[in-house]
């Protein structure tokens, strides 16, 4: 089982930042203060969401027939996280 990046802290929910990266070919470190990626601030399956987005070439349509969902409920999911995207970045 993979690690997932956490992305909240878990005492006051507040959005966390990365510290360091580490090169695991020859263990460079490098430390810092860095903002999360935007995408990494989503919840796993709307992550997948998006993935599944792309690779059907961004047709609702199509992710309605793959999910099994209405065409409306598809939308409303892609509305819900466009919607927290535009709040995420306005932070």
């Amino acid at each position: 089982m993979s690690k997932k990046l956490p992305h909240t802290c878990p005492s006051c929910s507040a959005t966390l930042n990365v510290k360091s990266l580490v090169c695991g070919n020859c263990q460079t470190e490098v430390s810092g203060n860095y903002g999360l990626p935007l995408l990494a601030s989503l919840t796993d399956e709307e992550q997948e969401f998006i993935t599944n987005f792309v690779k059907c070439s961004g047709s609702l349509k199509v992710m309605a027939q793959n999910l099994g969902l209405s065409y409306p409920t598809v939308r409303n999911l892609l509305d819900d996280i466009i919607q927290k995207i535009e709040s995420l970045q306005v932070k």
